[in-house]
């Protein structure tokens, strides 16, 4: 499936929450990582963030899309982050 995370959490938590989204999904910009992932990988990126941020103070929303068959992604400035596999 395709996903999309977008957080934002408190700085001091900021470098944990990237390095670990990006253990499963590419880094596009500040704060929004996406790729193609299984079901597996999806739960286990969740459980590991869920123990790292504060459930009282940050945010992390994922969109889901089960095919990438009717996306489109178009970048309007400089491209940020690495090659990305979103169609």
């Amino acid at each position: 499936m395709l996903v999309i995370m977008v957080y934002d959490v408190e700085v001091k938590r900021v470098a944990k929450v990237l390095k670990t989204g990006r253990k499963y999904l590419y880094w596009v910009q500040n704060s929004v990582l996406e790729g193609n992932i299984n079901e597996g990988s999806f739960k286990k990126l969740k459980a590991e963030l869920s123990r790292i941020i504060d459930h009282e103070y940050d945010s992390i929303i994922f969109y889901t899309f089960r095919t990438s068959k009717y996306s489109e992604r178009e970048i309007m400035g400089i491209e940020k982050g690495e090659e990305s596999q979103f169609l």
